[in-house]
């Protein structure tokens, strides 16, 4: 999430109103100065390094980083035949990245004649941040996308009484859970591994990263004869700022009956809604 995404005050689903209207979104670019220093490794190579980067955040999608193209290794790029076309932007040419042997096509864009609106991206050349192996904010790693300043985690011990349901039986309940407060995301109430019916989870190979959290991994849940796919996650190694929630386990509200305080809560509408399920033979 970010300042432009979900229920963010620029997402396309805000949660709070504002005292007038203000307008059609669509196309919505926010440029800003960023204080880190931000540095793109690939096949051992530095290929970018700048105390200089710029955010580009665009309605609806997460927060870019563009370097002023004298801080990127342009001995390393090869122009491209490739171009894409943004309305809010212009015309983006491509670079390929090679070092050695190693190849990553179309790794890299920029606006060399960006439309008027855009002018601020002329100089700047941005990377898909796939294409590259690793990259660093000041000397840690930064994982999945670049994070967001108005983006945050709060993590708080709570003593109220969760209780999860799937399929009418009871998954897990605690008043020792933990619940996680991230910007433009439901509440997640993380519960100790022992307040969970163990014997209901199937292990899973999903993985999935967040920026802020780290890497988590995933169980399914066998329960009222169904089995809810990829239900139940949890991280082992979270980031220092998510490590309170280290082993714990968090259930999707938008696929479960979770009652707070004895009242059920509706279940929120995100991206992780659809049920994902099976009958059990």
């Amino acid at each position: 999430m970010s300042l432009t995404v979900g229920t963010s005050p620029f997402g396309h689903r805000p949660a709070g109103v504002f005292n007038r209207p203000i307008g059609d979104l669509k196309g919505l670019i926010y440029f800003e100065d960023s204080p880190r220093r931000i540095r793109g490794v690939f096949a051992g190579e530095t290929v970018v390094d700048s105390r200089r980067a710029k955010l580009l955040h665009e309605h609806r999608l997460l927060p870019v980083y563009y370097f002023p193209e004298a801080d990127v290794r342009s001995d390393l790029l090869e122009p491209s035949e490739h171009t894409t076309r943004c309305p809010h932007k212009g015309v983006a040419s491509h670079w390929s990245l090679r070092v050695g042997d190693r190849l990553a096509e179309n790794a890299a864009w920029s606006y060399p004649d960006p439309i008027d609106e855009a002018r601020f991206l002329a100089g700047h050349l941005a990377f898909y941040w796939g294409a590259l192996d690793e990259w660093l904010e000041e000397d840690e790693p930064a994982i999945v996308h670049p994070r967001d300043p108005y983006h945050r985690i709060d993590i708080l011990d709570t003593s109220r009484h969760v209780k999860v349901t799937v399929e009418g039986e009871v998954v897990a309940e605690t008043r020792r859970s933990k619940v996680l407060f991230e910007t433009g995301l439901p509440p997640r109430w993380y519960i100790p591994q022992e307040e969970v019916r163990s014997d209901l989870l199937v292990e899973s190979e999903q993985r999935t990263g967040c920026a802020y959290k780290g890497f988590a991994s995933y169980w399914s849940v066998h329960a009222g004869g169904v089995e809810e796919d990829d239900l139940v996650w949890t991280y082992t190694e979270p980031r220092r700022e998510a490590e309170p929630i280290a082993d714990m386990l968090a259930f999707f509200n938008e696929r479960v009956d979770l009652e707070i305080d004895g009242e059920l809560q509706e279940r929120p509408q995100t991206q992780w809604s659809s049920a994902r399920r099976r009958a059990l033979h």
